[in-house]
C-alpha cells in the first residue's frame, strides 16, 4: 500500500529545495553596507586598543610595574586576536557555509 502524502513529507525532510539567494529581499545592499561599516569601525577600534596596549606594556616594562606590563601584554594579545577575527570573519562564514551546503 502506497502513501503518496507520506512519501512527499519524507522527500521534503531530505531536500526542502532552499538555498541562499541574493536580491530576494529589499535592502540587501544597505544591510551589506551597514555590516561593512561595523566591521571597519571594529578594525579601527582594535588599532586604537592595540596602540594603547603596547603603550601600557612599554610603560610597565620601563617603570618596573609588572602588573601593568602583564596587562599590556594581555591587551595586545586580545587586540591581535580581535583583528584576526574581524579580518577573517567573511572567510570563516564562507567556509562553514560551503561546508554546511555539502551535508546531505
Amino acid at each position: 500500500m502506497s502513501f503518496p502524502l507520506a512519501d512527499r513529507v519524507v522527500q521534503l525532510a531530505y531536500d526542502p529545495g532552499i538555498s541562499p539567494k541574493g536580491g530576494g529581499l529589499p535592502g540587501l545592499a544597505v544591510l551589506k553596507n551597514v555590516v561593512n561599516s561595523i566591521n571597519m569601525f571594529g578594525i579601527i577600534a582594535v588599532v586604537g586598543a592595540l596602540a594603547v596596549s603596547f603603550g601600557v606594556w612599554a610603560w610597565g616594562h620601563h617603570t618596573g610595574g609588572h602588573q601593568a606590563e602583564a596587562n599590556g601584554k594581555k591587551g595586545a594579545t586580545v587586540a591581535a586576536g580581535a583583528a584576526l577575527g574581524l579580518g577573517a570573519a567573511n572567510g570563516i562564514v564562507a567556509f562553514f557555509s560551503s561546508l554546511g551546503s555539502q551535508v546531505h
